[in-house]
């Protein structure tokens, strides 16, 4: 017998908090932020309808330093990915549990605000070896990486 399984999302929307970029002692990053999806409909009555859906998203490697670097509270940005799961016991030992997306890339829908030109369409790596593993601790880091360009530049270095 043969079980079909597709975990895949995409989403667009805008930040609702400024991206927590953390680095391990591997340096390898992750960074957890929030975005909210907007859904415009007719309801029953009518008249048009806004639903907010919040979503937490977390991306790993490079993708999660160019979200920390170039990203902000509000900014727009697209979102390819997975589903995953998180469960805990809490302080009461109570069981919970969390649903978020891990992000495959990240795509930049908007310029950076107040900058002129900024970044319109830039994303962070797709389908790179950044990608985190889906069952288990993310790779290693290679030895030798790019790094973004230090100082002024508000252009991501693609």
């Amino acid at each position: 017998m043969s079980i079909f399984s597709y975990n895949r999302v995409m989403l667009a929307g805008n930040l609702t908090r400024d991206p927590q970029v953390k680095f391990f002692a591997n340096e390898r990053a992750v960074a957890n932020f929030g975005i909210a999806v907007n859904r415009k409909f007719k309801g029953q009555d009518g008249q048009m309808v806004e639903e907010v859906t919040f979503v937490d998203v977390e991306a790993w490697g490079r993708t999660a330093e160019l979200v920390g670097q170039y990203l902000t509270k509000g900014r727009g940005c697209f979102i390819e990915g997975r589903l995953k799961l998180d469960q805990w016991d809490d302080k009461d030992g109570q069981k919970r549990s969390k649903l978020k997306v891990v992000a495959d890339s990240v795509q930049f829908t908007d310029s950076k605000p107040g900058a002129a030109g900024g970044a319109p369409g830039a994303s962070a790596p797709r389908g790179s070896e950044d990608a985190m593993e889906p069952d288990g601790p993310p790779p290693a880091r290679p030895a030798a990486t790019t790094r973004a360009p230090a100082g002024g530049d508000d252009e991501p270095p693609f």
